[in-house]
């Protein structure tokens, strides 16, 4: 059965519950077999060593430790016996694989903040005594027994209630504390804020009293089902994985095939065998980047590094990039896009004027609030000169606008000494006051207008009416406050007695107001091509009001209702996502849906949230972003990012940092593949015209290991290029080859093969060069390695910018010189040395070849420069 559609007392018949005296002992017994704790199912924990290698699983990885295996192998057939390059490639393996438990976790997290919730009393009837016990001891039946304060640890059915308000914020997402009904009769499939009859777990008493039957625990609760939400839904590889999976194949492809095709050669042309294997496996191992997987997880910690000091806390790295590639914010309204705290936005007095104190406040607007601020309960406190106001939202809005205007509660008491009162409470939805004025008296009501208006006797009622009117339109919660001058003393304090006759003061309209910065954010990522969508448990018309202001939505025909959304089938909501920017009245199961319905488009889904509710759509989208400051533990385990300032602004600015993130391993890939791949061709052309082996296996290693790594790795600290966020998102299923990568690729390779093997000609075949330094094959290696590898380093300033090399400061990325110096340096101080020279097959060559290999390291730059200067750099922002 569905308690919020029945009877109190066919709930109680079910439940075998006893308001009066509570369960039994025996009977708790058995329900606690039959239904198990009041708590949540534990995820099963994965340990660490199956963490570790689950890590080991992604493509690239597998591709890293076969070139692991064979460069041992190519190592231990050589004499020289060098174990660098496989120990490196080991280790790097073993790095990433550690980087990615540490930061990733799973939601082993998110579930234990949720059983951390659960560590709660609650106050029950048993054996006809009040008793306070553990949480988890609750069962179905237990009569609960409510107070303000009092936090609801199961889920219940309300079968008594005094004034009693609850606050469901962390479940549905609405600020305001709803009121309670018992005799509420819910209709079939209404959304959770609507049930009044029911107290969901994770939701806390904030005014009067009450009993309620539990009627779930444990799994079975509301948030137990999210719970369960986020246990089954698995993690979904981020768009950066699926890219660097498929170039590893790529690779690994290329790889093999040149491999096979040199060893294929040499066997036709007569050469060793095992020196062609060698040479063959050597070519392998060479042609797969073993420095990227590290250059692309340095450039993605950078980018961690630059958001944290943003309030960007990254808990997963790949979600740096993903945020690049994110085209849809589906954003939580309460306390992301608004600051979650009531405010007086519009007062009306009298006549057509109406107030708005955003603009200035007028005497005649701080009457009415001064009067209001008077009817109510709310606590004033001074934190560090720091305004802190405690009571119902509603009211606490009230006098904060009293207060930050001219006066303050306590001077009012002071001056008007309260003497009685008519609390609130759900039947007659105002709440009346009595207070000293001088040697009168004055009693004050305030109140939905609706309610009130019966009452008014004097006053502008009619000009009221179209005012409310105007206010509702405008999502603006409506209070109405009149007031009745009384000249003895009051001795009856009932609604019959004072809440009639009133003189109508005026109206006072609020809303929970947008984030100052959140417009702003929203138009930047609309330029950027990312649409803003807005998912909220609150009603449509005030979500809509919102949207509006914020220029997430232009008609109402963008806005759907949870009870709208139910109807519609996964292929329906699919044919109309893209039309539709506001979701309201949903839950935890409508926001999962909605975000895989734009998944399902092929859209990149950065979610935001602060709430338990937003937990499992926070899980299911690519990047979960939860609010640091006013975020439930649940929300932040769940996430990928933390905002430290629960600033919507700062998820614009993490896109853009995901986007210079993405470019800088464009970069990286393009610097490390145009070397690796002029590597294949080198060895491939050379073998097919008769010229032998350019390189030795560990010349090549070398060029792959410190000429190319040291300077990838500070390519990642490469600042954004201007015009980032003026881009198209990046489309969910592009290549990393997309946008013309693979020509730049292909062009530069293309220039280093060539002007490598004019070096190794020359060093090789070419007698007049230098007469005491004849023609070898050695020499032609040297001149070709120093070729390769000083033109590979200085690569790196030819892909760090669109623009020309002069016209970059080196002053912005200080370690990418540094770098790039560093390993010239070591490039030429083991050319030079005997040792070194002996170690890499090197030997000593004259002045002549040097400056060959000088001049012809410099034509890739010559050549990048004459392209970049025929293209325009606002057309083309992806480097050369």
């Amino acid at each position: 059965m569905d308690p919020y559609k029945e009877k109190v007392d066919r709930v109680i018949n079910e439940y075998d519950a006893d308001i009066t005296n509570g369960l039994t002992s025996d009977e708790i017994e058995k329900k606690i077999k039959n239904n198990g704790r009041n708590k949540f199912e534990e995820a099963p924990k994965e340990s660490l060593a199956k963490k570790f290698f689950h890590s080991l699983t992604d493509f690239t990885t597998i591709i890293l430790l076969a070139a692991a295996v064979i460069s041992l192998y190519t190592a231990i057939a050589t004499d020289h016996g060098d174990y660098f390059e496989s120990f490196l490639i080991i280790a790097i393996v073993v790095i990433n694989s550690v980087l990615a438990i540490v930061q990733e976790g799973n939601a082993e997290k998110a579930l234990s903040a949720l059983q951390d919730m659960n560590k709660q009393t609650a106050t029950v009837m048993r054996d006809g005594k009040q008793k306070e016990i553990d949480a988890e001891e609750l069962v179905p039946g237990d009569t609960l027994l409510l107070e303000s304060g009092s936090m609801i640890t199961a889920d219940a059915r309300i079968v008594e209630a005094s004034q009693l308000r609850v606050e469901e914020s962390a479940l549905t997402g609405e600020s305001e504390p709803v009121i309670k009904d018992p005799e509420y009769l819910g209709e079939d499939g209404a959304a959770l804020g609507d049930r009044l009859n029911m107290l969901y777990k994770g939701s806390t008493v904030v005014n009067g009293r009450g009993r309620a039957v539990v009627t779930a625990t444990g799994m079975k609760t509301e948030m137990g089902k999210i719970a369960g939400l986020l246990n089954s839904d698995e993690n979904q590889k981020t768009p950066l994985q699926k890219r660097l999976n498929q170039l590893g194949k790529r690779i690994s492809l290329i790889a093999l095939a040149a491999a096979a095709f040199v060893f294929f050669i040499g066997e036709m042309q007569g050469e060793p065998k095992l020196e062609m294997f060698i040479i063959a496996i050597s070519l392998a191992v060479a042609a797969v980047p073993e420095t990227l997987m590290v250059i692309v997880t340095l450039t993605l910690a950078f980018g961690v590094q630059k958001m944290a000091k943003k309030h960007a806390i990254i808990r997963k790295l790949p979600a740096v990039e993903t945020l690049g590639s994110a085209n849809v914010i589906c954003s939580d309204k309460t306390g992301t896009l608004t600051q979650n705290k009531m405010r007086v936005r519009r007062v009306w007095a009298h006549g057509d004027s109406v107030i708005d104190t955003e603009e200035g406040m007028t005497e005649e607007a701080m009457e009415v609030l001064s009067i209001a601020a008077l009817c109510t309960d709310v606590v004033v406190e001074n934190d560090d000169n720091e305004l802190v106001i405690k009571g119902n939202p509603t009211e606490a809005a009230i006098v904060r606008a009293v207060e930050e205007n001219y006066h303050t509660k306590a001077e009012l008491e002071e001056k008007y000494p309260r003497i009685g009162e008519i609390p609130f409470d759900s039947e007659r939805k105002m709440m009346t006051t009595v207070h000293k004025r001088g040697k009168k008296f004055i009693s004050i009501t305030k109140g939905a207008f609706d309610v009130l208006l019966p009452k008014f006797y004097y006053g502008d009622v009619d000009q009221a009416a179209i005012v409310n009117d105007r206010f509702g339109k405008k999502a603006l919660r409506v209070i109405a406050v009149g007031y009745a001058i009384h000249e003895e003393e009051p001795t009856e304090f009932t609604s019959e007695a004072l809440e009639k006759k009133l003189r109508l003061m005026g109206l006072i309209g609020m809303i929970d107001p947008p984030r100052p910065e959140s417009k702003g954010a929203i138009a930047r990522a609309k330029k950027a091509g990312i649409k803003t969508v807005m998912i909220t448990g609150d009603h449509v018309v005030t979500a809509g009001a919102i949207a509006k202001e914020l220029g997430i939505m232009k008609s109402r025909k963008e806005a759907l209702s949870g009870a709208e959304l139910h109807k519609m089938s996964d292929d329906e909501l699919d044919a109309r996502v893209k039309e539709l920017s506001v979701y309201a009245r949903v839950t935890p199961e409508d926001k999962i849906r909605i975000v895989k319905s734009w998944q399902r488009t092929g859209a990149v889904v950065a979610m935001t949230g602060d709430g338990v509710n937003d937990a499992p759509a926070l899980k299911a989208s690519d990047v979960g972003c939860a609010m640091g400051i006013a975020g439930t533990d649940v929300a932040k385990g769940a996430a990928d990012m933390i905002l430290t300032d629960d600033n919507f602004a700062t998820i614009v600015d993490a896109v853009a940092r995901g986007r210079s993130v993405y470019q800088g391993i464009r970069k990286a890939i393009n610097f490390l593949l145009s070397c690796n791949i002029s590597e294949v061709f080198i060895v491939v052309i050379a073998m097919l015209l008769g010229w032998g082996a350019p390189f030795t296996a560990v010349q090549l290693l070398f060029v792959n290991v410190v000429a190319d790594g040291l300077p990838g790795f500070a390519l990642g600290r490469e600042p954004a290029e201007a015009g980032i966020m003026d881009e198209a998102p990046i489309p969910r299923n592009e290549g990393v080859f997309a946008r013309g990568l693979w020509k730049k690729i292909g062009l530069n390779a293309s220039v280093f093969t060539v002007v490598t093997l004019i070096g190794f000609y020359a060093g090789a075949f070419v007698e007049q060069i230098s007469y005491f330094t004849p023609p070898s094959l050695e020499v032609g290696q040297t001149v070709a390695f120093l070729v390769l590898a000083y033109s590979s380093i200085l690569h790196v300033f030819n892909v760090r910018s669109s623009k020309s090399i002069f016209k970059v400061d080196l002053a912005t990325n200080k370690s990418l010189a540094q770098m790039a110096w560093l390993a010239i340096g070591i490039t030429t101080a083991i050319t030079l040395i005997p040792q070194t020279q002996k170690l890499f097959y090197l030997v000593p060559i004259s002045l002549n070849h040097w400056a060959i290999a000088i001049v012809l390291s410099i034509v890739p730059i010559i050549v990048n420069e004459l392209i970049k200067f025929h293209k325009a750099p606002e057309i083309d922002t992806e480097t050369i």
